[in-house]
């Protein structure tokens, strides 16, 4: 029989919370906690259902479906307890002054993702990074699961409520565990490094994202530099040595109780330094030397921002004192996350086009290294960038969007769909030769979108997730992909 994730009562102990069922109900949750759950959509049998506060809706008021649905247990405000008695077993937890809106529920996952870090005996990373913090995570996922059992975030569970959901779903067993830490304001990750107390901290890279909420770069750098608050006591900082604020990042790590601080990338003194790149259209091969040791190896995801992140990953795991040469073999067969590179052919009248969805979110720096990406596809069609605006850049949106201009330029793109008042900006500093369409928003460009693709195009979608360029590349896979087997795996030789 498989060991639950949790007991009732263990649960119940490590939230400070009163278990609030008859002995049947509490008889038969006590080896029912699987899993952890904030989304009866998405509900499993035996999960611990978590009633919490969002700004649109109240958990609570699905507390009585998520028991119906076959969750083992509900955790609930105190104050809502006795309305909810009866549905099944509850653990009611009090109010907390410190939370948000008091929310007393989110407290009480805080509290059972401490007690989930105290138990476990795994090797803890934690990533953060203005761009690449997603992939890089993957990656650490994939290549340290083939060295033991491994745990990491779901998709961007990076936040406030991310975190605490993701240690809270750890195993006891685990090996390795892979935590992304992201924040839109200073201040916000602090707490959650705190919380995962990772020995191994990175730091993709600094850029102008959520830069509205700062007065400059280096106050984004200076956020960034929060993830090592939590290190543990001679953990280790991996840094992008390329970056221009790697000797502030470092400050901040030699301020912490980091024992030693590994960098890499490109620049002569990296100490995990990419000695070559070579790009071809479905993958890279790069020439490592990792502390002085050569190290090559195929990676199974295009372009070179990926190539220059895989660094990262060879610094970890070199770190870890885990198997580099098993790791270096396993990025061979890395896939990029969904909305970050998944490729997809799609059969149009006369022949096939490729679409590479990149539309999960966006920033400066990443549609430049999307725009690269799409340069380097083989094709004898032309190549579309669909972008959509780029969100929370504060008073220099209209010029950074622009400036993208330079970039569709350098890298030879064909033609160029915007959808969004931002991207206006964009489209308006292209030759006339290279607009194809400007729209106020994604849904109203689909239809320009479908009747454009023609045999030997690559189309790439890109842009900030409340613009919901989703839709576009959704909408070209019913009309053309026939089905989500059409996906394409990059990164496959032989």
């Amino acid at each position: 029989m498989t060991e639950p994730l949790w007991t009732l009562d263990d649960a119940a102990a490590a939230m400070g919370g009163r278990i609030v069922a008859d002995d049947a109900a509490r008889s038969s949750a006590v080896h029912s906690l699987s899993g952890i759950s904030i989304d009866t959509r998405t509900l499993k049998v035996g999960d611990l259902f978590f009633a919490i506060r969002g700004e649109a809706r109240d958990g609570h008021d699905f507390v009585r479906d998520a028991l119906a649905r076959g969750a083992g247990a509900a955790v609930v405000s105190e104050e809502r307890a006795a309305d909810l008695a009866g549905a099944g077993p509850l653990i009611a937890v009090p109010a907390c002054a410190e939370a948000r809106d008091g929310d007393g529920v989110l407290a009480a996952m805080r509290g059972l993702a401490v007690a989930a870090r105290a138990r476990t005996g795994a090797r803890v990373l934690a990533v953060t990074g203005s761009v690449g913090k997603t992939g890089t995570k993957e990656a650490l996922r994939h290549v340290l699961a083939a060295q033991g059992p491994t745990h990491a975030s779901v998709a961007s569970y990076n936040n406030h409520w991310g975190v605490p959901l993701t240690l809270s779903r750890m195993p006891a067993t685990c090996a390795f565990g892979v935590f992304e830490v992201g924040m839109n304001h200073a201040g916000e990750i602090a707490p959650l490094t705190r919380l995962v107390r990772p020995e191994i901290a990175i730091v993709t890279t600094v850029e102008p994202v959520h830069i509205e909420h700062f007065r400059s770069l280096s106050g984004i750098a200076d956020a960034k530099g929060e993830i090592f608050y939590g290190l543990e006591t001679g953990g280790v900082a991996v840094i992008n040595r390329d970056n221009p604020n790697f000797e502030r990042l470092k400050a901040h790590a030699l301020a912490s109780r980091a024992g030693r601080v590994v960098s890499f990338g490109e620049h002569r003194e990296a100490d995990v330094r990419a000695e070559r790149i070579v790009m071809r259209p479905d993958l890279s091969i790069v020439d490592v030397r990792a502390m002085g040791l050569p190290v090559t190896y195929q990676l199974g995801t295009p372009g070179r921002h990926t190539a220059l992140n895989s660094l990262a990953v060879i610094a970890a795991v070199q770190a870890l004192g885990a198997d580099l040469a098993l790791a270096a073999l396993s990025l061979a067969q890395l896939r990029p996350p969904a909305g970050r590179g998944a490729r997809t052919m799609l059969r149009v009248a006369g022949g096939e086009a490729l679409l590479v969805d990149e539309s999960y979110n966006a920033n400066p720096a990443s549609v430049r290294a999307a725009l690269s990406t799409l340069a380097g596809v083989e094709t004898a069609g032309r190549r579309i960038a669909i972008l959509g605006d780029m969100l929370e850049l504060g008073t220099d949106a209209a010029r950074l969007h622009r400036e993208l201009a330079e970039s569709v330029e350098e890298h030879g793109i064909d033609l160029v769909f915007t959808a969004g008042p931002m991207m206006q900006e964009l489209f308006e500093a292209l030759p006339a030769s290279r607009r194809a369409g400007a729209r106020a928003g994604s849904a109203e460009l689909v239809d320009l979108v479908l009747e454009a693709v023609r045999p030997g195009d690559a189309v790439m979608v890109k842009g900030s997730n409340s613009t919901r360029m989703g839709r576009i590349v959704e909408a070209l896979k019913a009309r053309y992909a026939g089905g989500a087997d059409q996906d394409l795996a990059v990164g496959r030789s032989g």
